[in-house]
């Protein structure tokens, strides 16, 4: 049987993952080739990336061991579905976090995909079916990946887009980038015609369309700034505290998309945080199990005071 040379690179990588370790004469007999032929391509493997282990000896073999990077993969179509499907939920579902990284994984390999894996990989979304939370849409995938690309490329777009009130429009967008919150995705991007940056939600566009026109991104904003500043807006009261931790640490403790920060010293950040009450954010801060000061309003000050009072009255032993 005769094979390219590019195609018979990768068979040694795929035998080498079927058992722990293969002699140089049994690689060479499964492929149909010469022994020094399977030397050769193992030393181009290794300069490639592929951490492959020998034994040396007439008993010597080979094995699969970790490389130094991540190497080119050798997948058949099951593996690649199943990839790309286990990288459209991770992004779906935000399990990996905010970083995208699921997101720009399932667009690169959707693109490397042979058409009839693409085929059944489109066969799979519209079989499948997911029950949205209750405060979160549903985005088609679709869509997610379109934008996605047009972020990357710095590609100008057509969006359908449907408001909260249910009122379709058309609009040209230069597309920043995609922020994921605990819930949904949201594009920040320019809004061509009006000439101000807007977030959009994902799940309420209906359609998008690259126009060819390259993004015209000039000083464009921190987006998941932007996005955290438009979901505090929707609270009828905030709160804000200080606490003594940095930066970082404060983000772990009360995620952007909860509340916004600023830093207050190299120990300290103040945090804004959006409620509907001032017992609703008294139970929100005392849940944070964190030293904080609030700073205002006093109603949150004294709903706190109350709840920590309320607390030290039904622990009381005396």
């Amino acid at each position: 049987m005769v094979i390219s040379s590019s195609a018979r690179l990768l068979r040694p990588v795929s035998l080498l993952s079927t058992r722990p370790s293969w002699t140089n004469r049994e690689l060479a007999g499964r492929m149909e080739v010469t022994e020094r032929t399977i030397r050769r391509d193992i030393t181009r493997l290794r300069e490639l990336g592929y951490g492959i282990e020998s034994d040396p000896g007439p008993w010597g073999g080979y094995r699969l061991a970790g490389g130094a990077r991540v190497p080119p993969l050798s997948l058949d179509d099951e593996e690649a579905l199943a990839v790309a499907v286990a990288l459209r939920e991770a992004a779906l579902s935000g399990v990996l976090g905010s970083d995208q990284a699921a997101l720009s994984a399932l667009l690169k390999l959707r693109r490397l995909l042979p058409q009839r894996v693409a085929a059944r990989l489109g066969e799979l979304d519209d079989a499948f079916v997911h029950t949205a939370r209750t405060d979160a849409g549903q985005v088609s995938t679709g869509v997610l990946l379109e934008l996605a690309s047009a972020c990357r490329g710095g590609e100008r777009l057509r969006l359908s887009y449907r408001d909260m009130r249910g009122r379709d429009s058309v609009r040209d967008v230069d597309p920043h980038r995609l922020v994921r919150t605990r819930h949904r995705w949201y594009l920040v991007a320019l809004d061509v015609g009006r000439g101000i940056w807007r977030t959009f939600r994902a799940d309420r566009v209906t359609d998008a369309h690259p126009t060819g026109t390259r993004a015209d991104l000039d000083d464009p904003p921190d987006a998941a700034a932007l996005v955290a500043r438009m979901l505090l807006s929707d609270y009828p009261l905030y709160v804000t505290i200080r606490v003594p931790l940095g930066m970082d640490d404060a983000r772990r403790l009360v995620p952007p998309h909860r509340g916004s920060h600023e830093p207050d010293g190299p120990t300290g950040t103040l945090i804004t945080i959006g409620g509907t009450d001032p017992d609703q954010l008294a139970g929100y801060l005392l849940g944070l199990e964190s030293p904080l000061r609030v700073l205002s309003p006093d109603t949150v000050r004294a709903a706190l005071r109350h709840r920590i009072g309320d607390l030290l009255d039904l622990n009381d032993t005396d």
